[in-house]
């Protein structure tokens, strides 16, 4: 992460320091360039897994860095001018936040002096900024880097009369651009919130079919028509993005809504008497540690944590709740029924099929070495040995057991029903994890 984000200041330095000595070229367009990707950063979107997301901003920066003709005539700002440009907007954008960071620490306001102002956005969230301002500098400067040089050189100008050549060779520069940014991306991911980088990649490519998609083609076609109606361009076709961004945001209040419901679904067993304070959440910070270690991607570990969160619903349809809401110490058959009887409760609640699908086989009997039985979903796999993880921790606590102690006691319980009743991947993540 550090090796990034030196990167970025480093690369936006020179560029500064270049564009100041020799001046700018086009003030007035990179002025233009410079306000809408600042506009854009305002903006930002959160996608799933904590992901920060400016589409304007990014698809202004794009559009700079294939910047060619404008109005017919060539531009020409070259890479170090579209650093700077893009990294001038991505200043400006946080301006606000470093003012408002700077009043809250003033000595005055330290001492009480006023009313209190508006808390400042969470660690995370500083960081995802920081994270997608060094992405989106670092892509500018790729996308240009590729795209300037051949263009004020000439070597353009050789097959660009053809018409759909232009277009092709932008095509290809930009998918290129969207590429280095899902690597850096991933890279980021990684280092922040330990998922492995192939599954952090994975997310990155898919969402370039998704909002990564409109960004491309959105720069691309600002590029394109800036050729021919100036800077109107910037305006007409950033329109129908910020559109596709209202799209998004209501897309992420349905998802914080289910999220809503199955935090209440999760507390009702606290509430009711059935499992022990905070058990729900630390069933799923578990697993969702496991499955991060297993390489599974943010899809995925969504699902399994609304999963575990939710894996004890079935015990509310008991007369008599668990001692201790221990599952794990319960019967086969008695476990498959809490299981089933759970998985038709979430089946009502709107939450995606797939979680009341692995809620309904946590139990299952597992396959033993010859593989035979019908093959368990990874996510039940890992929230079966969680769910054990914390009932044998528990019960452990309660006989008086010191936390290594019981914390020994439960990986070796663990353990021993590596291959017959637990899987013996996921029981191996959990000892690194957890262990």
């Amino acid at each position: 992460m550090r090796a990034v984000h030196g990167a970025a200041l480093a690369l936006l330095a020179t560029s500064f320091g270049a564009v100041a000595v020799r001046g700018p070229v086009q003030p007035g367009v990179a002025l233009a360039f410079t306000a809408l990707i600042a506009v854009g950063e305002c903006v930002r979107i959160t996608l799933p897994g904590d992901r920060e997301q400016a589409p304007i901003g990014a698809a202004g920066a794009l559009a700079y860095a294939l910047l060619g003709p404008l109005r017919g005539l060539p531009a020409g700002p070259g890479v170090l001018q579209v650093v700077a440009v893009t990294g001038a907007g991505l200043l400006l954008a946080l301006l606000p936040a470093a003012v408002r960071a700077a009043a809250a620490r003033a000595p005055g306001r330290a001492a009480g002096a006023g009313p209190p102002g508006p808390a400042g956005p969470a660690p995370w969230r500083e960081r995802a900024r920081r994270d997608g301002a060094a992405r989106r500098l670092l892509g500018a400067g790729f996308a240009a880097a590729v795209f300037q040089p051949l263009y004020n050189s000439g070597v353009v100008d050789r097959f660009s009369a053809d018409g759909p050549a232009y277009g092709v060779f932008l095509t290809a520069v930009a998918a290129l651009a969207a590429l280095c940014d899902a690597v850096l991306a991933a890279l980021l991911r990684r280092a922040r919130s330990g998922l492995r980088f192939p599954a952090a990649l994975e997310d990155e490519l898919r969402s370039l079919f998704g909002i990564g998609s409109a960004i491309a083609a959105t720069g691309m076609l600002v590029s394109l028509a800036a050729g021919e109606v100036g800077l109107w361009a910037l305006p007409l076709f950033c329109a129908p993005l910020l559109l596709a961004q209202v799209s998004f945001r209501r897309a992420a209040a349905v998802r914080a809504t289910t999220g809503q419901t199955i935090a209440s679904l999760a507390k009702a067993t606290e509430v009711a008497g059935y499992t022990p304070p905070g058990h729900a959440r630390r069933v799923a910070d578990t697993a969702c540690a496991v499955g991060r270690e297993l390489g599974l991607g943010t899809r995925e570990l969504a699902l399994l944590e609304y999963a575990a969160l939710m894996h004890d619903v079935g015990q509310l349809s008991l007369v008599e709740p668990v001692p201790g809401g221990a599952t794990a110490l319960l019967p086969d058959e008695e476990q498959q029924r809490i299981a089933r009887l759970g998985s038709e409760v979430i089946r009502r609640t709107g939450v995606p099929r797939r979680v009341a699908e692995q809620v309904a086989r946590l139990a299952d009997p597992f396959p033993g070495p010859d593989g035979g039985g019908r093959a368990v979903p990874l996510a039940a796999r890992i929230i079966r040995v969680a769910n054990a993880h914390d009932d044998l921790l528990t019960a452990a606590r309660g006989r008086g057991a010191g936390e290594a102690v019981g914390r020994l006691e439960v990986l070796e319980a663990l353990r021993l029903g590596r291959g017959r009743v637990y899987d013996a991947r996921v029981v191996d993540a959990l000892v690194r994890v957890r262990g």
